[in-house]
């Protein structure tokens, strides 16, 4: 099986999105398949096996980012590729591209639900200015086109249930639902290291806390929530914060994290690093209500790590209560109870039960071989549907050539 992610949520420093599309490339072709990701980017540096960058500008916002401009080239690429699979995974020109190629170059075209871009973007703008009722109503064009463009592809990968419920209520079609699993080989609970804790608590490692967060810092993951939360957690108990991750808010998160004990670590590419300073750690905060899997707390979950997440968005689903904690959304206050509440339990009973719930996390194994499966499905549809308007006469039948 051939399969081309299209992307634009490729950012150059890291991020969700690349961290599920390199491990996918790494898998798949593990497994016998072929795998191309095409995302625009600077069109400097050395080639990247599975990986196709075509130049375009950069997000104004967020400048790790970049826009498919030439989508002829973009077009182009999937000619000479000829999928089986052509999934889209940003809702932007790369859905455009996929939108205009011709069905000649592709057997099924799929979307992966990676952003809730109405309810996390604009809702909140509308919401400063407009009622809630009166906001539903404003975005019910959003949600058609949303409709519209998942209704132009064989099917939509959802990886929450939260989501796949939204979406079902917007009629979207479709929708198969599919957890993003974690590296269990990597992130795991026997990554913990005491040279990770000796190294920001010093000899103070057995009596002060580790707290660690982590994800792009741009304005609706919500760090402000986390940084605020850890001022208040920093008033009752002795306590470092460790921030993994970079983005344009991070200036002002800097700013707001002065004269408090807080270590900007930036995006840790190295996965065993990262899973390492996870499993060390004694709590992991999570600031943003807008998650539609909540990668990054599954893979502190993997690695034992009580956490702490808001109550809207995927963020709390699989939560186990007993080694985790659910705060009311946006509140730093009720972020900061909910962790006293946590770190008020005992310790070895709560990190006993951490231990125990990350068998429960979904593996990467997993995740492949529901997706693979999703795909034959779809490929195994469009073949009958190929035949029969073959055996009936139909003329517009798909002329997929193949690769």
């Amino acid at each position: 099986m051939k399969i081309i992610d299209l992307t634009e949520f490729f950012s150059e420093r890291g991020g969700g999105v690349r961290t599920h599309l390199e491990l996918k490339g790494r898998v798949l072709r593990n497994r016998g398949h072929r795998h191309l990701v095409i995302a625009p980017g600077p069109q400097r540096g050395p080639p990247v096996e599975g990986l196709m960058r075509i130049g375009g500008p950069r997000f104004p916002y967020d400048s790790s980012y970049h826009l498919f401009l030439r989508i002829d080239r973009v077009l182009k690429a999937i000619e000479s590729e000829q999928p089986d699979v052509l999934e889209v995974h940003s809702p932007y020109l790369a859905m455009a591209s996929a939108l205009l190629a011709s069905r000649k170059c592709f057997a099924v075209r799929t979307f992966c639900w990676h952003a809730d871009f109405v309810d996390t973007y604009l809702r909140p703008v509308l919401e400063k200015h407009l009622s809630s009722a009166v906001a539903s109503g404003v975005l019910r064009p959003a949600w058609a086109l949303v409709r519209e463009l998942t209704s132009r592809c064989d099917g939509t990968i959802v990886a929450s249930a939260q989501q796949l419920a939204k979406l079902r209520h917007r009629n979207v079609p479709h929708l198969h639902r599919i957890p993003f699993g974690v590296d269990k080989t990597t992130f795991r609970p026997e990554a913990a290291d005491a040279r990770v804790r000796k190294k920001f608590l010093g000899e103070a490692s057995n009596s002060t806390l580790l707290v660690v967060a982590a994800g792009r810092f741009s304005y609706e993951k919500r760090f402000d929530v986390v940084i605020d939360a850890f001022r208040r957690l920093r008033g009752k108990r002795r306590a470092v914060l460790l921030l993994l991750g970079d983005g344009p808010e991070r200036v002002r998160l800097e700013s707001r994290a002065s004269r408090l004990d807080v270590h900007f670590l930036g995006f840790e590419k190295d996965r065993s690093r990262l899973a390492s300073i996870f499993a060390s750690s004694d709590v992991f905060l999570h600031g943003c209500p807008y998650e539609t899997c909540g990668l990054t707390i599954a893979e502190a979950r993997s690695c034992g790590v009580p956490v702490v997440v808001p109550d809207q968005g995927a963020a709390s689903e699989e939560i186990d209560l007993a080694c985790a904690e659910i705060y009311r959304s946006g509140c730093p206050e009720a972020c900061a109870a909910a962790t006293e509440r946590l770190l008020s339990r005992d310790g070895r009973a709560l990190r006993a039960r951490a231990r125990t719930g990350a068998a429960a996390v979904f593996s990467v194994e997993q995740h492949f071989d529901a997706l693979l499966d999703v795909y034959q499905r779809l490929l195994d549809d469009k073949w009958h549907q190929i035949r029969s308007d073959a055996g009936g006469g139909r003329t517009n039948a798909c002329t997929y050539l193949g690769p």
